[in-house]
């Protein structure tokens, strides 16, 4: 069997990755002891990382999942935010929390918090695999980071250019010249 080739530079192994999972798990179940807690995933680039928040996590947990997105085919946010899929879940006195792929501009999620801050939850945090703040414009921020980044476009474990690459095991960063070659 051959190994995968790898696309785009590494940052981030799986190994890396469900050990940070494990460590935010240990603070999630902490932070929310004896309460029980909704986990929102934003699809679809949370895939993965939600996966592994709710398998290692040992929180009263109930899930659901929305889409917004500001990205369409594009490397840069095009700062309209287009929510596509709404929670079905009553967040009415519930915590929520986020688990976020990624925070780049920020705009997305700052307004996604804002409409469920509306249905009345206890709270609402967010979690982020990747917090890239350099890009920043948006106040906001999250509770919980597995890892803050450059600005880099990033791929793999649920992120994707143009619905591509989210299947990859690992993050890694495509620069333009390898934009190019896809």
């Amino acid at each position: 069997m051959s190994e995968r080739k790898i696309i785009g530079k590494m940052l981030y192994t799986q190994e890396d990755i469900t050990k940070r999972a494990k460590e935010i798990a240990a603070e999630i179940d902490r932070d929310y002891e004896g309460e029980e807690l909704i986990l929102l995933g934003t699809l679809k680039g949370s895939i993965p990382w939600f996966t592994d928040i709710l398998k290692y996590t040992t929180a009263d947990t109930k899930i659901d999942f929305i889409t917004a997105s500001s990205y369409g085919s594009s490397m840069t946010s095009s700062g309209i935010v287009k929510i596509t899929f709404d929670p079905q879940i009553n967040m009415y006195n519930k915590h929520v929390l986020i688990i976020e792929d990624i925070i780049d501009t920020g705009n997305t999620l700052k307004y996604l918090k804002a409409k469920l801050e509306e249905r009345g939850p206890k709270s609402v945090k967010v979690c982020a695999m990747l917090n890239k703040e350099p890009r920043r414009v948006a106040d906001l921020h999250a509770e919980y980071v597995g890892f803050e980044i450059d600005d880099l476009f990033v791929i793999g474990y649920g992120l994707d250019y143009d619905q591509r690459f989210r299947g990859l095991p690992y993050i890694s960063y495509l620069e333009p010249s390898d934009v190019e070659s896809l």
